[in-house]
């Protein structure tokens, strides 16, 4: 599991390990920027004739920006250096690496602005080292007609860090970024290279070892964390060899209406596709001759209903009897709007004491409400912005700019796990850290697809796994089942149906032959969240 830090946690970083471990700066350096040639060579590797463009500013960024051309210019590359500012300005480690640069009699130029920039001649490579990690705000004009002529180049781009002109707090630009086909980001994530938009103006990421010792990374301040596949495959649930359905958990769901019979398919099946043992599908009593035929796996329970096909409240004593059977309760997709059923949920929900899935009209029957100590359960709620903006009373549109805070906010506000469904997706839990997914695609944007994530939720909490990891392993399989799908199917065509065919895909992508969890390197983990 890997922290995702933002600028001043970075810093913090560097900061102890030069002022208390000793490291020198320059040494860093160094390191980033052999890491940074490493990948340009990469990126080269069917061009070795091609000049090497690299525009560095005058901080730190561009420092690594002297690296790195330096060892592509002992490599055999030609390269050239385009300075972004008044080489008087240059301070410290990134002043060192410049007069070795031109020590060394590599060309150094000044770039004045745009008339500059057109009189250069067509690269095979751009390496953007213009503004780092410490950049905020608006770009100025001088760095801006540079990143205007990167983009409209029309050359592979390699950005150091991140790419110039990007928050790397939260991912936004103001006006514009360099987009970058790679990016080599130092020592450790920043959020806003997961954060969109900034998560598709990185291109491909690469984390870089630059020598921060492991101790450091672990103990720096940051309380956000990026789920990767060990930490997955860690927390999957075993399968011993002599268990039996009732050892994977039994699963009570509360789902469907007239219309949306389909959410109850999706969730209940996706459910025993994650491995549960048993589930009970509490179904409107007009609805049960559909759903035998849909789930011939789901046991169902005819439930007293609305004349509008709904669960009514004469359906609380049979689902309090179904209760004491349960291991786990699911509650939500598709039971639609009708008063009556809302308040059945609410009272259900009181009187519930099995972890709890929340999801849909579960989590819409509960909008205004704000008894939530009367909730005795573990819950995991399972919003997505609309969902969460009637819950709280804030506009989707805050929520979205300001998710971490939001997420960190109202998890401990329920004192719930709250699941926040997204690009990335990020799971709260009340004592205020939070997990980030970045697995699955704008694809999964469609009908349904939040009603199979519920039953994969259900279905690891009901197979033992703690509710941080249910969700967890939920989200990430989801998005990974969503990304294998897409190679089938595409992205436009893919169905929340797809996504369920692709779960058994998911698993056997997470296990080798012998059942071990698989392992893999740190930057393969991270150029598989960009993976088409």
């Amino acid at each position: 599991m890997r922290k995702l830090l933002t600028a001043e946690q970075m810093r913090e970083t560097d900061r102890f390990a030069i002022q208390k471990l000793g490291i020198p700066g320059i040494v860093l350096m160094e390191n980033a920027g052999r890491a940074v040639a490493d990948q340009a060579e990469r990126m080269l590797e069917n061009c070795r004739g091609g000049k090497v463009l690299i525009l560095c500013g005058k901080g730190n960024n561009g420092g690594d920006g002297f690296v790195a051309g330096r060892h592509l210019a002992n490599r055999g590359f030609e390269v050239l250096f385009l300075l972004a500012g008044d080489r008087k300005e240059i301070r410290g480690d990134a002043r060192t690496n410049l007069e070795i640069t031109e020590s060394m009699g590599l060309p150094v130029v000044r770039t004045t602005g745009k008339k500059s920039l057109l009189k250069i001649s067509r690269p095979a490579l751009i390496i953007d080292a213009l503004l780092g990690t410490g950049f905020s705000g608006k770009v100025r004009s001088a760095a801006l007609d540079a990143i205007r002529w990167i983009n409209g180049s029309g050359v592979p781009v390699l950005s150091v860090d991140v790419p110039s002109g990007l928050n790397c707090d939260d991912g936004t630009f103001n006006p514009e970024c360099v987009q970058a086909d790679a990016t080599v980001t130092l020592a450790e994530i920043k959020r806003g290279c997961i954060l969109p938009p900034g998560r598709e103006k990185c291109g491909s990421l690469t984390v870089a070892d630059i020598g921060m010792p492991r101790f450091i990374r672990g103990a720096a301040s940051g309380d956000v964390f990026l789920l990767q596949k060990e930490d997955i495959g860690s927390w999957l649930p075993e399968r011993p060899p002599d268990a039996h359905k009732g050892r994977f958990g039994k699963i009570l769901f509360l789902a469907g209406s007239t219309g949306m019979t389909g959410a109850a398919v999706l969730s209940t099946t996706a459910c025993l596709r994650s491995g549960a043992g048993l589930v009970l599908l509490g179904i409107p009593a007009g609805l049960n001759v559909i759903l035998e035929q849909k789930c011939t796996e789901v046991l169902t329970r005819p439930l007293p209903s609305t004349p509008e096909g709904g669960l009514s409240l004469e359906a609380e004593s049979e689902i309090l009897r179904l209760l004491s059977w349960a291991d786990v309760l699911a509650i939500g997709p598709g039971l639609g709007s009708h008063s009556e059923t809302r308040e059945l949920v609410r009272r259900v929900m009181r009187r519930c004491r099995l972890p709890m899935v929340i999801d849909a009209d579960g989590l819409n029957a509960l909008a205004g409400f704000t008894d939530w100590k009367s909730l005795k359960a573990v819950k995991i709620l399972t919003p997505h912005f609309g969902e969460l903006s009637r819950l709280t009373g804030l506009k989707a549109e805050e929520i979205e700019k300001n998710r971490f805070a939001a997420v960190r906010e109202w998890s401990g506000r329920f004192g719930s796990i709250l699941v926040l469904k997204g690009s990335p997706t990020l799971i709260g839990v009340p004592a205020g850290e939070i997990y980030v997914s970045c697995t699955g695609h704008s694809g999964m944007a469609t009908a349904g697809s939040g009603d199979v994530l519920t039953g994969m939720i259900a279905g690891f909490l009901g197979q033992a796994c703690g509710p941080l990891e249910a969700a967890a392993c939920g989200v990430f399989l989801h998005g990974l089942s969503g990304d294998l799908a897409a190679e089938k199917t595409g992205r436009r065509s893919l169905m929340a149906g797809d996504l369920i065919q692709g779960i058994p895909d998911a698993f056997r992508h997470m296990e080798t032959a012998g059942g071990r969890i698989a392992r893999w390197k740190d930057d393969r983990q991270v150029r598989d969240l960009n993976r088409d």
